[in-house]
């Protein structure tokens, strides 16, 4: 496959913004009322073995259940906004109860149209295998598959793709923590072709197979992951991870916290930490020229997993997700039924989240990898060929409300005033990947020398 493999793949195939939180949040004066707020906790509720928040009062005349992290100042109540990854459960019993799992309602989810988007993410990860060399192994891993309709879709272009990618060993690869959405991705998956582990010990804690034939594998920890050739896939996924959030102000950065409301009990309220706290003195970047600043050191982490991955065994890592790079200050925002919500009003019946700070993950992957990006949702998908696939699609469709629904889908993709500037998709690469190929020695069957492979949806696209 000669360079614009991206290109020939699809000939193939034929066949909100919340209001400013900084502006109106108090400085926090009687620290007996500083609070721990977090909804984003592990399966089981808090007395899960693993569960971080260690110990939990009650607040006296308040139906919130606050946990305390200790470690951090004598009294003091760490506020980190967060949401969760696996059921709700903070004083939403009910939703526990009835073993429900929360749907991310965003208007770009991944089964919104396979047609124009998921297929050619499945086209990106066969162009950076090819990129790769062609690697034997090839493991596909995401990290948060929600409904598993992102990796079924990428299946389903590797099984297109055949005559491509049949030589290689291919294996799917899930990181999800909950067990609820884990027999979602199942049965989307593998139908009931799958089963748990006998012991709670094992890494893989579900294993399974599609009708295809690719073996899927569950896990709850990126590490626990078998160490080889992987393109790794985050879809909306670090923009649910939890942040802490800091304010500048005249006596330096200050952490923002999450206390009971004293006018009313009921209720909870953002607050400004009076002193430093171990976070603002750590996290919070010197030179930094916002006012109000946003850090996902949880986000952070897992990049390095994944550099450290991809600089050891090589392979590839794409991240979309909503974000900026490093301009923004308060992104945090709640939504509920497609409508903006109030992030601390009934915690754990809403969807949180924050936008990605690129320029953190990019400081964080560190020199060992090679980042492109972020580049905006529609010119990675005009770079992948969305055009060009779109007019097939046109094509061959003959029904009035198929192509309409067809152009409106393509609308919400691509134009600048949806999802088009709102969605950004950023990627770690090998530094091999980049590196001009050697010209052969000896006999030369070539007259030109080899042309490095352009990454796929961060080059411009020709025809």
């Amino acid at each position: 496959m000669e360079p614009g493999s991206a290109r020939l793949l699809l000939q193939l195939l034929r066949g909100r913004q919340a209001p400013a939180l900084h502006a109106q949040t108090p400085e926090l004066q009687d620290q007996s009322h500083r609070t721990h707020f977090c909804v984003r906790v592990h399966e089981g509720g808090p007395d899960q073995p693993g569960d971080r928040l260690l110990c939990e009062e009650e607040h006296a005349g308040s139906r919130w259940r606050l946990h305390h992290v200790p470690g951090d100042q004598p009294g003091l109540w760490r506020g980190q906004c967060s949401v969760f990854g696996s059921e709700p459960w903070v004083q939403n019993p009910k939703l526990h109860s009835q073993n429900l799992h929360y749907q991310r309602n965003v208007l770009l989810s991944p089964g919104s149209d396979p047609f124009l988007l998921l297929q050619l993410l499945g086209v990106w990860v066969v162009s950076e295998w090819m990129g790769a060399a062609r690697p034997k192994r090839l493991q596909l891993v995401e990290l948060g598959p929600g409904k598993g309709s992102l990796v079924a879709d990428i299946l389903r272009v590797f099984t297109q793709l055949r005559s491509v990618v049949g030589g290689a060993s291919v294996s799917v690869h899930l990181v999800e923590v909950s067990p609820t959405l884990s027999r979602v991705q199942a049965q989307t998956l593998t139908g009931n072709r799958s089963q748990t582990a006998s012991s709670e010990d094992d890494p893989v804690y579900r294993r399974g197979e599609t009708a295809a034939g690719f073996p899927v594998s569950w896990y709850r920890r990126l590490e626990d992951v078998p160490a080889a050739f992987s393109i790794f896939v985050a879809h909306e996924f670090f923009d649910a991870l939890p942040i802490y959030k800091f304010q500048r102000t005249e006596k330096g950065w200050r952490e923002v916290l999450v206390d009971i409301d004293p006018a009313d009990p009921d209720r909870l309220r953002f607050v400004v930490a009076p002193t430093p706290t171990l976070a603002s003195s750590t996290l919070v970047q010197a030179g930094e020229r916002r006012s109000h600043v946003e850090v996902c050191a949880e986000g952070g982490v897992v990049v390095q997993q994944l550099a450290r991955r991809i600089q050891e065994e090589g392979g590839a890592a794409l991240i979309a997700d909503y974000g900026h790079d490093g301009t923004k200050t308060d992104t945090f925002r709640g939504f509920k039924g497609h409508r903006l919500h109030d992030v601390l009003e009934a915690p754990g019946s809403a969807d949180l989240t924050a936008d990605v700070d690129f320029s953190f993950l990019r400081r964080m992957a560190g020199g060992g990898v090679a980042c492109l990006g972020p580049v905006s949702q529609r010119t990675f998908l005009q770079n992948m060929g969305i055009d060009a696939r779109m007019q097939v699609l046109l094509r061959s469709c003959s029904d009035p409300s198929s192509r309409q629904q067809l152009l409106s889908s393509y609308d919400l993709l691509t134009s600048a005033s949806r999802m088009g500037e709102r969605f950004f998709f950023f990627c770690l690469l090998h530094p091999s990947r980049l590196a001009a190929p050697r010209p052969p020695h000896g006999l030369k069957l070539e007259k030109k020398n080899p042309v490095q492979l352009p990454v796929a949806g961060f080059t411009e696209l020709r025809f």
